[in-house]
């Protein structure tokens, strides 16, 4: 890119100075504070509700009809009513019920008259077991409550401006379950490509919205009690640095992981080629299909078909507090019935894609710990990270959201959790190409 070209799209660093420091920005700034407080709220309560439903569905119920845990068939009936709610969400309400979560979280923010359908579809379908995450609709929330805000206010606002209220907005929702504004900002800076004046222009609005949203939203956890659900580990195995053996297996991992979880992403691909005719139809016959996986899981193994079902979120943490005990079978299957299950519902469900991956790839990598000189928490580590990596195609987020995940553990973790990332960025890049390459070379 040429000087002339480039002084043409970014703004200088003395125009950048003069616009941080104008009272349309400074306004702005102020706006993105008073936005984190009541978005950081409604995404509370439909966390909240969200989990309240799931236990419902998944415990409450099979208790009430004199069962100890779900059984082995429950997801297929789970999935099936999933699909007939979403199908006329997808194809008669604005906004078709969220964007689809094989493009990934970007793309531009919902508005109000989108808001209605992305929730209804969120709350309605993620319970019933959809092997998808929450962090979709909560930014959809973020953004269009955002919006909403900027309209009732009936205060005229740049094409521009709405843009970055919009990404504050979802900034500040997708910050709750994130464990705090700093990833949810590298993550929408990342995501954004911007560099020098731009970065800043966008990124102040995204943390301090971020940042009162977080807050408010742990205080009003510890104020009632709810389980809300963050992305959080709440035990690990005992810490060991890393040694020449967890390098030497873990690198090549890295690759494995990578190409199990961009192996589901190809399948969501084709799943929504697929589901762009005869949508509802074919919605609820994916739906259906995935519930068929996660009861696959649960005849294979023995176990719970809750473990494989819905975001992996809690699944997670029970790998992590006691990974001896899975068996290495009942990782493989967990990788396998979800990977599947996961696949289809990225192409034709609604919700996020980054939460299963995250237990796929921390499964794949676990899995291998029973390799010599090869450990427990460097298999989370880089498992997580390698799968949030090709995923979501950001590794330095990746590189940080497995950090937090770690929590305490994360330092000594370091080193293998970056190497991880980079690998598995390169591994992805590299199968991305071949996939692009090959029909011209048929």
């Amino acid at each position: 890119m040429s000087e002339e070209t480039r002084g043409e799209t970014a703004p200088t660093a003395e125009g950048v100075r003069d616009l941080l420091l104008s009272r349309s920005y400074q306004k702005l700034l102020l706006l993105s504070v008073l936005l984190g407080v009541p978005i950081a709220v409604a995404c509370f309560f439909f966390v909240g509700l969200q989990h309240t439903l799931q236990h419902a569905v998944w415990e409450s119920l099979p208790r009430a009809l004199g069962l100890d845990r779900a059984p082995w068939w429950w997801p297929m009936p789970a999935l099936l009513l999933a699909g007939l709610i979403l199908a006329p969400i997808v194809t008669r309400m604005r906004g078709h019920g969220g964007h689809v979560p094989v493009n990934g979280l970007g793309g531009p923010p919902v508005g109000p008259a989108e808001l209605p359908g992305a929730v209804l579809a969120a709350l309605a379908t993620l319970p019933l077991g959809v092997v998808l995450g929450p962090e979709a609709p909560l930014m959809a929330v973020g953004s269009g409550l955002a919006l909403l805000a900027v309209r009732a206010a009936r205060t005229a606002v740049d094409p521009r401006s709405s843009l970055v209220i919009g990404t504050a907005g979802s900034t500040a929702a997708i910050a709750t379950i994130l464990g705090g504004p700093l990833v949810a900002a590298v993550l929408v800076v990342e995501a954004a490509g911007l560099a020098g004046g731009q970065l800043v222009l966008l990124l102040l609005p995204c943390l301090v919205a971020s940042g009162v949203g977080a807050l408010v939203f742990t205080g009003f956890g510890a104020w009632t009690g709810l389980s809300i659900g963050g992305l959080a580990l709440p035990s690990l195995p005992p810490d060991v640095n890393p040694d020449a053996g967890d390098f030497l297996w873990g690198l090549p991992l890295a690759v494995l992981v990578a190409v199990i979880v961009g192996a589901g992403h190809r399948l969501g691909r084709s799943t929504a080629r697929w589901t762009a005719r005869n949508t509802a139809t074919r919605t609820v016959a994916c739906a259906f299909a995935a519930g068929l996986c996660l009861t696959a899981y649960a005849v294979l193994t023995g176990r719970s078909p809750e473990e494989a079902a819905l975001s992996g979120q809690a699944t997670l943490g029970e790998l992590a507090a006691h990974p001896h005990s899975w068996s290495v079978a009942a990782l493989v299957a967990l990788v396998a019935c979800k990977g599947l299950a996961w696949g289809i519902s990225l192409g034709s469900l609604r919700g996020g894609p980054i939460f299963p991956a995250l237990l796929i790839g921390a499964a794949a990598a676990m899995a291998c710990s029973a390799l010599p000189g090869f450990g427990v928490t460097p298999a989370l580590a880089l498992g997580t990270a390698a799968a949030a990596t090709t995923v979501s195609g950001l590794p330095l987020t990746s590189a940080i959201l497995a950090v937090l995940l770690l929590g305490d553990d994360a330092y000594n973790q370091m080193p293998l959790i970056v190497l991880a990332t980079v690998i598995a960025h390169l591994t992805t890049q590299f199968l991305q190409r071949r996939t692009h390459d090959q029909p011209a070379a048929d």
